[in-house]
């Protein structure tokens, strides 16, 4: 069922303009989400229609939307061999074009052709057509070139708003003055939607044109700068974007590489330095977790082989980050180390015990941990001291991965590479602590309705688990009661006392005054 132009410009505005009542607005982004996932009952139309008044939308508020308004986006589908069929459409248009050079020269060369025969081409042509129409309004199914060409306008739109959302966000970096540089916290503009427009590059990254594959890097790098970069353009741009965001940065320039990987010629070392910085800047409990863990797998797990110096710099800070983290980031980490380890042989020597520190030091002989490029930190002069910490860590999980790790073998016989991701150990470990939590928090509320069930005259031995929940409520209110009412009498006294000791001393000196007075009279 194909949805009128009003009613769907209505629905858009309500997730567009910030709608108070988040009930309302995922209604609305469910509506729109089932009207992309539905193409085959309109054929693509109303979809476009969708998508360029989304458009309109984002560029006529100035990218200041809720994310909701972006993130339908990731629900639309196209068809994976999209860019082939331009491409084989472009080179049909330049065969064609030289066929018909070719015809006109040897039509030049040629005598003219006989007018009855032209005709009757022309008018076999013309029925062709007329039959081609006819059958177009008597099927039912959409044409495959309409829906190619219907799916190409709508890639091309949200590229663009991907585009413009990503021009906004370095103008809103670069052109916020100086002098505001002490309140950057209360000055900055929020960026809403750029989390989902990172999400939905990601997603499309496959279809993203080569022409403008060499600006969304450049921006991309930008956006991802911490400390690398000179001038106050990268302070700005550190704390006004998170740490999250900078890594999903990181994380779509690796996508768009790999999906373009014959095509695209771009050095990513300068990820690899924002990535080792931003593993420093991560805060377990401002930033998110699966983040960083995805981060980990498609920049440093998911590549083969990696320069020796810059694998050591970060299998070392990786290490250092899992004794200062929780349970799920420490697991994703020592992963990283283990799979890293596995892969570059010379690296295990970090698992020595030298007093000089690792065999194998490179050209840097002493280690420098406050180095912002990898490959100068020198990580291959230290050893891993903090499996040795990490092995007595109170989560059994993390203390059997460092012992693992620290029990590995230098020489070449090593055995196969894990199959475990960072991503997979982070989101195992979260499901875990939420169990543990959930079993906890149940096993209380159990033992409080047993508690009620039988009264207070079972009494819990010491040292038992149902020693917290041993009072039933009743018991608990009474005394908190008397707690409270000994407590308002001690204050009450308090006060009291105050009052009497201000009247005695009051009194004082009124003596005080009648006896000097008295001694004057005398006098």
């Amino acid at each position: 069922m194909c949805l009128p132009a009003d009613d769907l410009s209505k629905l858009l505005l309500c997730i567009c303009l910030k709608f108070p009542f988040s009930f309302y607005r995922k209604l609305c982004c469910s509506t729109i989400k089932s009207l992309f996932t539905n193409e085959g009952k309109h054929g693509g139309e109303v979809t476009l229609e969708a998508v360029r008044l989304i458009a309109d939308h984002v560029k006529a508020h100035n990218c200041q939307f809720h994310p909701d308004s972006v993130d339908v986006f990731l629900s639309l589908s196209f068809n994976e061999d999209l860019l082939k069929y331009e491409k084989k459409e472009e080179d049909q248009k330049l065969k064609n074009k030289n066929s018909k050079k070719r015809k006109n020269m040897e039509a030049s060369n040629q005598l003219v052709e006989n007018d009855r025969k032209r005709s009757r081409q022309e008018s076999i042509s013309k029925t062709r057509e007329e039959v081609e129409a006819d059958y177009k309004a008597a099927s039912f199914a959409p044409d495959v070139m309409e829906r190619r060409q219907m799916q190409t306008a709508t890639l091309s739109v949200v590229f663009e708003t991907y585009f413009r959302i990503l021009k906004h966000t370095m103008q809103s970096i670069r052109v916020r003055p100086e002098a505001n540089a002490g309140a950057l916290s209360t000055a900055v503009e929020p960026l809403p939607l750029l989390a989902p427009c990172l999400k939905g590059l990601a997603k499309f990254s496959h279809l993203i044109d080569l022409d403008f594959m060499g600006d969304l890097m450049n921006h991309l790098k930008a956006l991802a700068s911490g400390s690398s970069y000179s001038g106050n353009t990268s302070d700005k741009c550190s704390k006004c974007l998170t740490v999250s965001e900078r890594l999903q940065c990181c994380i779509v320039a690796f996508k768009v590489m790999r999906n373009n990987l014959d095509a695209l010629n771009v050095d990513l070392q300068d990820f690899f330095i924002h990535l080792y910085n931003l593993v420093l800047e991560y805060n377990p409990g401002r930033d998110q977790g699966e983040v960083l863990a995805e981060a980990l797998k498609i920049m440093l797990c998911d590549d083969k082989q990696h320069d020796m110096q810059k694998t050591a710099a970060f299998i070392k800070r990786l290490a250092t980050i899992s004794l200062c983290v929780g349970s799920a980031d420490s697991m994703a980490a020592l992963v990283t180390v283990k799979n890293l380890l596995q892969k570059n042989v010379k690296c295990r020597n970090l698992l020595e015990n030298d007093i000089g520190g690792g065999s194998v030091s490179g050209t840097i002989p002493k280690y420098l941990p406050y180095s912002t490029d990898p490959n100068l930190s020198g990580a291959l002069a230290s050893v891993l001291w903090e499996l040795n910490l990490l092995s007595s860590h109170y989560h059994p999980a993390i203390s059997t991965l460092a012992s693992g790790i620290s029990s590995m073998s230098t020489a070449h016989n090593q055995v196969l590479l894990s199959k475990t991701s960072p991503q997979l150990a982070y989101k195992e470990m979260s499901l875990d602590q939420e169990l543990c939590f959930t079993q906890q928090s149940g096993s209380i509320k159990l033992n409080n309705k047993r508690k009620r069930t039988n009264g207070p005259a079972t009494s819990p031995s010491i040292g038992s688990t149902t020693v917290m929940s041993s009072f039933d409520d009743n018991e608990l209110q009474r005394k908190l009661i008397s707690h409270f009412m000994v407590h308002h009498d001690i204050k009450e006294n308090e006060r009291l006392r105050k009052e009497l000791d201000r009247t005695a001393l009051s009194l004082q000196l009124y003596e005080q005054y009648k006896k000097q007075k008295k001694q004057k009279k005398r006098s």
